[in-house]
């Protein structure tokens, strides 16, 4: 359970909750469940974040032994399964980010469609528009975004609903 406490930042909160993100509001995270598994859902937004996501996903696929078409190589020995905090296992044995690459202009998320990693994402993942917002705010948040938002929130939807 996800919960929000306005508790002013004190330190009794502090020893409670331990998770801080802006001063005067706290979030934390309560279970019954002994074991947790985390799992983690990576938002890529604009030509950096999908460029150095893209850059992230490629070193967690050498960390973990997975291969740029999202396969682990015959015969590889699992230590551990932290991979699947980053990653969903599909029902061929093929391992997809737990992410979304979004930009306004498709360039960025074209490179990473025509990459070495481009089997490694389900097409859903990359979101991309027609055309980018030419660095001014009001047409990115009012005109241009306003046409993915909702799809960027409905595959966000469905990655959220995947987890366990």
């Amino acid at each position: 359970t996800f919960s929000y406490c306005n508790c002013a930042y004190t330190s009794s909160c502090i020893q409670k909750h331990s998770v801080h993100h802006k001063p005067y509001t706290c979030f934390f995270l309560t279970t019954n469940k002994t074991s947790i598994m985390r799992e983690i859902i990576s938002i890529h937004l604009g030509q950096a974040g999908v460029q150095v996501g893209n850059a992230c996903w490629e070193l967690f696929c050498l960390e973990h032994g997975i291969q740029p078409d999202g396969q682990q190589p015959e015969g590889a020995a699992i230590e551990d399964d932290s991979f699947q905090t980053f990653f969903t296992e599909t029902g061929a044995g093929k391992f997809v980010p737990r992410s979304l690459m979004v930009d306004l202009e498709p360039t960025c998320v074209d490179e990473v469609r025509t990459g070495t990693y481009r089997n490694l994402y389900h097409p859903e993942q990359l979101i991309s528009g027609k055309e980018d917002a030419a660095n001014n705010y009001a047409r990115g948040h009012y005109t241009i975004g306003k046409e993915v938002i909702d799809l960027v929130l409905d595959r966000t939807r469905k990655l959220a609903d995947n987890c366990t």
